[in-house]
């Protein structure tokens, strides 16, 4: 699939990393500052890919390979791959054409979707991008519980409405973590842009305030019980969260450590991921996201007994350089990375994949 360059650009990008020094070309110091930053000394921020690089994979050979597949089972459907779109804050500031050209790209790979409350674009445009068919990935939403249940409710039922599928509800985030780069480059002076998914009542006017409304169990027991849509929690990175969740009947769990924005020094999710999985037992879908840079990432997350991953900032580098043709060839690149490396490790269906291919020395 071809992208379209930046006039000034002499080769197409061949991989996401190339994607990521044409996108910080053409931005703002502010906005790059608003994607690429993380939390205090960004370490977990830069552990999450250092550490799926450092897992090392271990393949078999003459294996049958014929047909190989990527379809994935996950929430009573079949997924054409197993990658879905994170939910991203705020895609009007990489481009004009903001989730709508998101969407765009990840109905043409088969790749889900997983939408932003804090989105530029109503929710509604978004799902109407989306191919109907059942070609396209997964398309879910994502939630905060900011206190009013019911406008959390409103927003669940508009959700199912325009065919969403799942909702994503983030715990791992009560307040934004201690972001020094974004201080630095004053990222508070960028324009908010449309929220057509905020509540209506004014933001909390201090700490204690937004501390006393932030997401308990008893939130997520009671959105449980009145979800038109089966509902998976973000953020879950301890065993024991994730049985607790289980308990209340969560339909997924997606191990992230918010790409490292939030709380510095947590362990990298590749870390994280087993424990979970082990937690689970095979009773509901595990996620991950946090680092994902090659397909080779992909697969080892499988490995480690992940459903699907979700990808997240590599998507805005190619919305911001190329608009949808740079998310489609972010997402193309990926998946044909993970293609070649089930075909190089020999395994023909992505169910096949478990820890046997990753080397234990």
């Amino acid at each position: 699939m071809g992208v379209h360059l930046m006039p000034d650009t002499a080769h197409p990008p061949v991989n996401l990393a190339d994607h990521e020094a044409l996108a910080s070309a053409c931005v703002p110091p502010a906005v790059w500052a608003y994607w690429s930053g993380g939390a205090g000394d960004e370490r977990t921020l830069c552990h999450n890919a250092e550490a799926w690089q450092g897992l090392a994979l271990h393949p078999r050979v003459l294996r049958p390979i014929g047909g190989l597949g990527m379809e994935t089972q996950m929430l009573h459907r079949t997924c054409p791959s197993p990658l879905l779109v994170a939910p991203m804050a705020r895609h009007g500031l990489a481009h004009p054409d903001a989730e709508h050209a998101t969407a765009l790209a990840a109905s043409a790979l088969g790749v889900g979707l997983v939408l932003s409350m804090q989105s530029h674009t109503p929710l509604e445009d978004v799902a109407r991008a989306m191919d109907p068919g059942p070609t396209r990935g997964p398309l879910w939403f994502q939630l905060y519980h900011l206190g009013d249940r019911a406008w959390t409710l409103e927003l669940a039922h508009r959700a199912q409405a325009a065919g969403y599928e799942a909702l994503v509800l983030t715990v791992d985030a009560p307040l934004q973590g201690v972001r020094d780069r974004e201080r630095r480059a004053n990222v508070a002076s960028l324009p908010q842009g449309p929220q057509p998914h905020w509540p209506p009542s004014p933001p909390p006017g201090s700490t204690d305030q937004l501390l006393a409304q932030a997401p308990t169990w008893d939130d997520v027991h009671w959105l449980r019980q009145h979800s038109p849509l089966p509902l998976l929690l973000k953020g879950i990175t301890h065993p024991d969260d994730a049985a607790l969740a289980l308990d209340l009947g969560i339909d997924g769990l997606i191990v992230s450590n918010h790409g490292g924005r939030v709380l510095d020094t947590m362990p990298p999710t590749v870390q994280l991921l087993p424990a979970v999985v082990a937690a689970v037992q095979g009773r509901c879908p595990v996620l991950v996201d946090g680092g994902i840079r090659r397909g080779t990432d992909v697969f080892k997350a499988l490995a480690l007994g992940a459903d699907a991953v979700l990808l997240g900032r590599p998507v805005l580098w190619g919305l911001a350089h190329a608009g949808a043709h740079g998310v489609a060839h972010v997402l193309r690149l990926l998946l044909d990375e993970l293609w070649a490396t089930m075909a190089l490790c020999g395994v023909a269906r992505t169910g096949d994949i478990g820890p046997e291919y990753l080397s234990r020395s």
